[in-house]
């Protein structure tokens, strides 16, 4: 039998044991729930700024906000490129690549192969890349389409596209711009530092799948690019790029190209080619379509120098308006060369051999001058060197000095042969003639107030030149390039192709260059046609008329006053002298 003592100790260290054991357990609490608040304390005070920022880091975002590019205008203020803005998908490889279905689904959506932007994504979460372009410049509806899937890591963002409302009429000098927006041709390449904005920066929030909830802040605002009024009419730009087609689908020619130029302030109001390209098209810029073949590609201009071997015959002083040229029997030879007319002209004064277009008559004039003087005035006019219009890809041609002439090439230069020029040189070169002598600095940008010209001639000289083209237009070869109402001058060309060891015998260059009104000259355009197949292929049949065509149109527009209502002026050109028995001969 235990005895009561015994076990009342028993019990009371019973009790003793389970109070100290409740004391730790309630000491352990309390020293946990005092860490907790210490270290609450520790986060909330002492490492808020670090935490707040690490979250700060997983929801705010620095977004660039896009600068749109500035608008090309043309001089009227009609818009022939503009920037409009399209949405972008873009993601995050490491998320992404947790939802291949997703992504499989996503492709199908984009027109993107499926299994290729799988791969994409895992090769660039391998990379440990964070952000990847999944497409860009998306349609509205298909950016709808791909939201729809909630794709964690997925985000869209805003860009900017160019759109180019002439389409395929303006493309060459326009150009156009990459995807990222900077210029790649024509003047959106000359000009991108002045049209490009420059990106401000937002301060976003988003959520877990990358979407934006909302906006933070402003860091920085965006600045737009600035708007550039080109020199070009809208409406004729349009009218020249028509007539240009139809003649080339008529004359089933290779290429073609057509320049139309303000004569006193050097603006290019229209220029147009052919073969052509749709800009807002990235998929049509194949052959070497996109290439601007006015600045870009050269020519022998054939009878369309011969105005400017008459200005350096002037020029000379060797020659007066009066002189005769004897051109019987309509040809002749120097070594082993034979130059030709297409008939027998007989005796033609200076302004007839423009009339008649005669190669013989042209050649003895050029022979009787010096080489260094003939060369002088062609370089003058600008034959040989830039025009200085800053385009990209402009050439400068091909134009000897006379110390490396062969013995015939002045008389080949005299006519055409033996130099190569761009349409944009040789429609400059007109102007100059059309404006006095004086020499227009190109430009592709409207101009307020002109710039300075060059005198290359005497005045009296470039006078007595216009009125042989004008001659010409009237009683000779270039008379289907008349305009109603409107006194015309031009001379038309005709060359054969240059090939591999010589000069190809049906293969063409169709040209027409002039300008007008006569009166008061304000507009030269010159057309030239390559390669015509359609049995035709002289340039008083295949350019001369798309000359009076746009010429007409170009005058119209630009509200020049006609100078010949009544057409009166023909009666008052004399006819050419006929044809004389040789007494003597010029040269």
């Amino acid at each position: 039998m235990v005895k009561p003592s015994t076990t009342r100790t028993n019990s009371e260290q019973l009790s003793r044991r389970w109070s100290l054991r409740r004391g730790f357990v309630l000491c352990v609490f309390v020293l946990l729930g005092a860490s907790l608040v210490i270290r609450a304390f520790q986060l909330q005070v002492f490492s808020y700024d670090y935490y707040q920022n690490e979250g700060s880091q997983r929801q705010l975002r620095h977004v660039a906000i896009p600068a749109h590019r500035g608008m090309l205008l043309d001089r009227n203020g009609e818009p022939l490129a503009i920037s409009t803005p399209i949405q972008t998908i873009v993601g995050n490889p490491r998320k992404l690549v947790d939802f291949p279905e997703k992504v499989s689904a996503m492709g199908e959506i984009l027109s993107i192969d499926p299994a290729k932007l799988v791969d994409r994504v895992n090769r660039l979460n391998d990379q440990k890349r964070g952000y990847m372009y999944v497409k860009r410049h998306v349609l509205p509806e298909l950016v709808d389409d791909v939201l729809a899937l909630e794709i964690e890591g997925l985000t869209i963002e805003r860009e900017f596209r160019r759109f180019y409302p002439s389409g395929h009429a303006a493309a060459h000098v326009v150009g156009f711009t990459d995807i990222d927006d900077r210029g790649r041709e024509g003047i959106e390449m000359a000009y991108d530092e002045w049209l490009q904005g420059r990106p401000g920066k937002r301060k976003v929030m988003r959520d877990r799948t990358g979407r934006f909830i909302e906006g933070v802040g402003l860091v920085e605002k965006a600045t737009p690019g600035r708007d550039l009024h080109l020199s070009l009419d809208k409406q004729l730009q349009y009218f020249a790029d028509r007539a240009l087609a139809e003649a080339v689908e008529e004359h089933q020619a290779e290429s073609a190209n057509l320049v139309v130029m303000n004569v006193k302030s050097g603006e290019v109001l229209a220029m147009v080619n052919y073969p052509t390209y749709n800009p807002n098209d990235t998929s049509d810029r194949s052959n070497g379509s996109q290439r601007n073949r006015s600045i870009t590609d050269v020519f022998e201009p054939g009878s369309t120098m011969k105005p400017f071997t008459m200005a350096a015959a002037l020029d000379s002083g060797k020659f007066k308006l009066d002189d005769i040229v004897y051109t019987s029997p309509g040809h002749y030879t120097i070594g082993k060369y034979k130059i030709s007319d297409i008939r027998d002209n007989g005796w033609l004064d200076l302004s007839g051999i423009i009339t008649k277009s005669s190669n013989v008559g042209i050649s003895k004039v050029a022979r009787e001058l010096e080489p260094e003087q003939m060369w002088s005035v062609f370089d003058s006019f600008g034959f040989g060197r830039p025009t200085g219009s800053e385009f990209p890809g402009e050439v400068a041609g091909y134009f000897n000095h006379p110390t490396l002439w062969h013995h015939i090439e002045q008389a080949s230069v005299s006519y055409g042969y033996g130099l190569s020029v761009s349409a944009l040189q040789l429609v400059r070169a007109y102007s100059a003639i059309a404006n006095d002598g004086a020499m227009p600095p190109v430009s592709f940008i409207a101009v307020d107030e002109p710039e300075p010209t060059q005198q290359v001639v005497d005045v009296r000289i470039a006078k007595d030149v216009q009125n042989m083209l004008e001659r010409a237009v009237l009683k000779g070869t270039g008379h289907r390039a008349k305009v109603p109402g409107y006194r015309v001058a031009g001379k038309t060309g005709t060359s054969h192709r240059s090939q591999s060891g010589g000069y190809a015998e049906d293969r063409y260059v169709s040209l027409f260059a002039g300008f007008a009104p006569v009166s008061e000259p304000e507009l030269a355009a010159v057309v030239v046609i390559h390669d015509p197949k359609g049995g035709q292929h002289f340039g008083s049949v295949v350019a001369a008329p798309i000359f009076s065509e746009v010429m007409g149109h170009a005058l119209r527009l630009q509200g020049v006053e006609p100078d010949d209502i009544d057409g009166e002026r023909a009666e008052l050109i004399p006819s050419l002298p006929k044809a004389k028995t040789p007494s003597g001969d010029r040269s």
